[in-house]
């Protein structure tokens, strides 16, 4: 079994950032393929930002790229999303999962990872 755990969420204004964290246990973290999530109230669950088993590769939403940076620290367990520029339409609950699969390119739906963190909530007021 893997457990995640996310942090580092909190209420910030437009253009603030933030750093998610997302630490894990059960497993050797190096083998496996992470990435981030986010819904809305109201809205499904939509994809952020992923990254390899390395870490060396990295995929973002449109709505995310170039404001939004997944990095993943294998010797610590932990993945986290660098969040820059922050806008009210970020503003979500924030989840991690993982991947027992292998992969090089962008898993970009839920039904690709198999294990979930509880979330975190981010919000951003204008």
């Amino acid at each position: 079994q893997v457990q995640l755990l996310e942090s580092g969420g909190g209420l910030v204004q437009s253009g603030d950032s933030l750093r998610l964290s997302c630490a894990a246990s059960g497993r050797p973290f190096s083998n496996y393929y992470m990435g981030w999530f986010r819904q809305a109230p109201g809205k499904e669950r939509e994809f952020v930002a992923s990254t390899t088993e390395s870490g060396s590769r990295t995929f973002y939403s449109d709505r995310v790229k170039g404001r939004f940076a997944v990095s993943k620290d294998n010797a610590k367990n932990t993945v986290y999303l660098q969040m820059n520029s922050l806008e009210p339409e970020d503003t979500a609950v924030y989840y991690c999962a993982l991947s027992v699969s292998w992969r090089s390119y962008a898993a970009t739906t839920t039904a690709e990872y198999d294990y979930w963190g509880q979330g975190t909530q981010v919000t951003v007021s204008s």
